[in-house]
């Protein structure tokens, strides 16, 4: 544990790119070239990451790593028994044939294995939340920035053609001046919750399990937890980093947002008592200070993972001239003002109630019910097109940047700016705690 990177890189012999070959490697390149990639965690999202990778134009896999054989050997299945595979991420890095990595690990080894990246001059595509711990996300900025290296975080709803759409309505003022915002997703099912399979060949032959732990506590092989990762702090970041973070990242999306100034969460585990240390319920609190970009606001989160009613997620925008609904499309009601506020006076005197209703109906005088002065509903809703995916074209905007050089949609600031309020999610709910964050220098106050 108390090994430097510098020795552990000397004593296996691997090494890795210096940064000055980063910034050799920084120019744009020509609109047509192709693009070779590797991802560094071929699990669920990593199969699922590759795939969207590769469906877009001018991009071809290179290489893939993780710590069981059996997913090398399901690569290979799916994309050619050729395919370079290794479960040390290291060997990537060190092959100059690759422009970019697909980091879809566990949340813990996140910016570690970015950050030897980019100083091996690749290009990242990291899964959310960016980083465990929120203070590494300094490192991952400063990382960025120092190699010059293009950056991707994994929250595609920042790329949605339906989230644009809701960014534009509330900036022309369709629901009027922002009030709060309530979020929620609920994922009530036995893989909604991570139970994920875990298979019968997983054994200490077929698994690098000391890979795996990297700096996390040791501990005896114990599959659960590698293909469980999630149920577990030592390696994930529970149901406010998986889930959490993508109603942060596509809330500061739509509204401009970089983050709250307090952050408070309560929950518990209610359901899934299977060993995991981590909540299946949380609810959320934060307070959003008003900026250029929008006024001063309250939003609420919820993750459920109990009821087994489905799985469903969205946003509620309430503005004070409607409301707008976010999910698998847009909708706003326009919500018409009041023509006049009415009135409680029943338990005034007789006199009083006379004399007040006297100025009353001087002030709002009473009209003849007509067809033209009924109130229209105003409704609009929008839709993307069948079969639309956003995850392609998240994956489009990164690849076109490693092309052009050109800034992605959601770089490390936004990145950071998305994952710490979640991770502090977690803090509060474990501390009992109301936290203060800055969100412009990305720090806990105090």
């Amino acid at each position: 544990m108390s090994t430097t990177r510098r020795q552990f890189v000397q004593s296996t012999g691997l090494g890795v790119l210096p940064a000055s070959a980063a910034l050799s490697q920084s120019a744009p390149r020509s609109p047509n070239s192709r693009v070779q990639f590797a991802t560094i965690g071929i699990g669920g999202m990593g199969f699922g990451d590759t795939g969207h990778a590769l469906s877009t134009p001018g991009t071809q896999l290179m290489a893939v790593c993780d710590v069981y054989d059996g997913r090398l050997e399901r690569a290979k299945e799916l994309h050619g028994k050729d395919l370079f595979t290794t479960r040390d991420y290291r060997e990537i890095l060190n092959r100059k044939d690759i422009d970019a990595v697909i980091v879809a690990t566990p949340d813990h080894l996140h910016a570690r294995i970015s950050i030897d990246a980019m100083e091996a001059g690749k290009d990242v595509y990291v899964e959310k939340p960016m980083v465990q711990d929120w203070r590494d996300g300094h490192k991952m900025v400063a990382a960025a920035q120092r190699t010059k290296r293009i950056v991707q975080v994994g929250s595609q709803r920042v790329s949605s053609v339906i989230y644009k759409k809701a960014q534009e309505l509330l900036k022309a003022g369709a629901i009027g001046e922002l009030n709060s915002v309530d979020a929620w997703w609920d994922r009530n099912s036995a893989i909604g919750a991570w139970q994920y399979s875990i298979p019968t060949d997983a054994l200490p032959a077929t698994v690098d399990w000391d890979r795996f732990l990297a700096h996390a506590p040791k501990r005896p092989f114990e599959p659960i937890r590698l293909f469980r990762w999630r149920n577990y702090q030592d390696y994930g970041t529970g149901v406010a980093g998986d889930l959490f973070v993508h109603l942060f990242s596509g809330m500061h999306f739509i509204t401009g947002a970089i983050g709250p100034e307090r952050i408070f969460a309560s929950g518990g585990l209610r359901f899934w008592n299977d060993g995991r240390d981590v909540p299946d319920v949380m609810l959320g609190l934060y307070d959003y200070p008003k900026t250029a970009a929008h006024p001063e606001f309250n939003l609420a989160l919820r993750v459920n993972f109990v009821n087994g009613a489905g799985e469903t997620s969205g946003f509620r925008f309430v503005g004070s001239e409607g409301v707008m609904t976010v999910g698998g499309g847009v909708s706003v009601v326009k919500r018409p003002p009041e023509r006049e506020p009415g009135h409680t006076v029943g338990t005034f005197s007789k006199a009083t109630q006379e004399a007040f209703m006297r100025e009353y109906l001087k002030k709002y005088p009473p009209r003849a019910a007509t067809t033209a002065g009924m109130q229209p509903t105003a409704e609009q809703h929008f839709q993307a097109e069948r079969g639309y995916s956003d995850h392609r074209d998240h994956f489009a905007n990164f690849f076109e940047a490693v092309r052009t050089r050109k800034p992605v949609v959601e770089d490390a600031v936004f990145g950071l700016r998305a994952a710490a309020p979640a991770l502090l999610s977690n803090e509060s709910y474990f501390t009992g705690k109301i936290l203060e964050w800055d969100p412009v220098k990305m720090q806990v106050k105090g």
